[in-house]
């Protein structure tokens, strides 16, 4: 029997689509993410949802609100997490932690703490950081080059592996009659004196009850695909479809193989954003309004601080070698795009007609005509969405497995809370139906790295 998929939702306040926050309800104001992390925490772990991932970006800037409006102001992972620990019971929690700035024996100590008040059901996003700006917040003058953070990286793992294997097993005695609290024996120090990381241990938090918490990394370079392969157990990817998807995970397979380790105990994650709803004409509607809400350059727009310079249709034909005299270039926003423009597109554009059209029901020749405006901010904003009823997303689920793209999905949403509620109620009953979801069943004494299926890991 094929395993089901393991299924987190990547939480985003905000929403995961920059125009997200304008749709009506949708959540919108950080000083109230108490509230929705709560609802997303009960909804996720009533839909019998693998875990609750909180990304990390650390700063801030003007620029943001156009490209990745979550990002602006946002609440601390860790705090996020452990803020949700005593609100849900089953659901795993993991953290992201930036190993280029965060100090490891912390980490290991939060992430154990996090672990003993969950039972076992914390985990840790480790990456290396891509904003520069974050440097100047951590009294830096520069953000380090790729090769010095993997460095630190793989180093910084050593000693969490090493600090969360403090305390073996059986050190604790707690024996009241003969007052012995501990075997020392059973206590050690981590001793790593790396070339980035230096760190003695032992760590003063019992033993995580997972033993080592599960690791999950993302990247693109080779040290970061070598990391995840050899040492997470979770690798997120970011593939744009099927076929690099595929290509994707055997390399991080072949990757882990080559290390001396089983490929089956790295598992890939994809991203998936999906748009949901009872028909896939509604979802479709969903779209439509998604991409009409894009902020694009028009009226009072285009003197705000850091506006993006691609949303016009001037930038866009640019962008689709359309020559330098052609008409289209003076096309308004809501203009119709006809069959004649379209043809007019190069491959490119066609390319582009052709997803706008899947994804939010207009056309040329469609009673819903594509405008300028819907070509300019699919393009500007671009996401892999999948759009449709719990049949159509279910499908995009199984295909992905049966065709080795994918271990499971972080689930994001375009928007709170409607969306995620969409996927939970609408979506997940289908995928559990298939066998893609976990059975829904009491699934309180499980830890995260059992739902994970993965291994425990050895020391360091």
């Amino acid at each position: 029997m094929t395993e089901p998929l393991i299924i987190g939702a990547m939480v985003r306040t905000l929403g995961a689509y920059p125009s997200g926050w304008r749709q009506p309800g949708a959540h919108r104001d950080p000083a109230a993410d108490a509230d929705i992390l709560r609802r997303i925490a009960r909804e996720g772990e009533d839909a019998g949802l693998d875990y609750l991932f909180f990304g990390d970006w650390l700063a801030t800037g003007p620029d943001l609100e156009f490209r990745d409006p979550y990002l602006l102001a946002r609440i601390d992972p860790v705090s996020a997490v452990l803020f949700l620990a005593g609100i849900t019971s089953r659901i795993g929690l993991i953290a992201t932690v930036n190993t280029t700035y965060a100090d490891p024996y912390s980490t290991a100590r939060s992430l154990a703490s996090l672990d003993v008040l969950t039972r076992g059901r914390a985990g840790v996003n480790l990456v290396t950081g891509a904003e520069p700006r974050a440097a100047g917040n951590h009294g830096r003058d520069a953000h380090a080059d790729n090769e010095t953070r993997y460095d630190r990286a793989e180093e910084f793992v050593t000693a969490l592996r090493r600090l969360w294997d403090s305390w073996s097993d059986d050190a604790w005695i707690a024996d009241a009659a003969r007052g012995v609290l501990i075997d020392p024996e059973g206590l050690r120090a981590a001793d790593l004196v790396g070339e980035r990381v230096r760190v003695t241990g032992p760590l003063n938090v019992a033993r995580p009850p997972q033993g080592q918490i599960p690791i999950v990394h993302a990247g693109t370079s080779p040290r970061s695909r070598a990391l995840a392969a050899t040492q997470a157990d979770l690798a997120l990817i970011a593939a744009p479809n099927l076929a690099d998807a595929i290509a994707t995970r055997a390399g991080l397979r072949d990757i882990a193989a080559e290390s001396g380790r089983s490929p089956d105990e790295v598992k890939v994650i994809a991203p998936v954003l999906p748009v949901v709803a009872d028909t896939d004409a509604e979802a479709h509607r969903i779209v439509e309004r998604l991409l009409a809400l894009v902020p694009l350059a028009e009226g009072h727009q285009t003197t705000r601080t850091a506006f993006p310079p691609n949303r016009t249709v001037d930038a866009l034909a640019d962008t689709l070698g359309v020559a330098a005299d052609d008409p289209l270039r003076a096309a308004a926003f809501d203009q119709p795009v006809t069959a004649d423009d379209a043809a007019r597109l190069g491959e490119v554009g066609a390319a582009l007609v052709e997803r706008v059209s899947r994804i939010a029901g207009v056309g040329v020749s469609a009673g819903d005509p594509l405008t300028w405006r819907h070509l300019v901010a699919a393009h500007a904003v671009p996401a892999a969405f999948v759009v449709g009823d719990a049949r159509t997303i279910a499908d995009h689920f199984e295909t992905w497995r049966d065709e080795g793209a994918a271990d499971g999905f972080n689930v994001l949403s375009a928007f709170q809370p409607a969306q995620f509620e969409a996927f939970t109620r609408i979506a997940a009953p289908e995928l559990r139906r298939r066998g893609l979801l976990a059975p829904d069943a009491d699934r309180s004494g499980e830890t995260l790295r059992d739902r994970l299926r993965v291994t425990s890991r050895v020391d360091a």
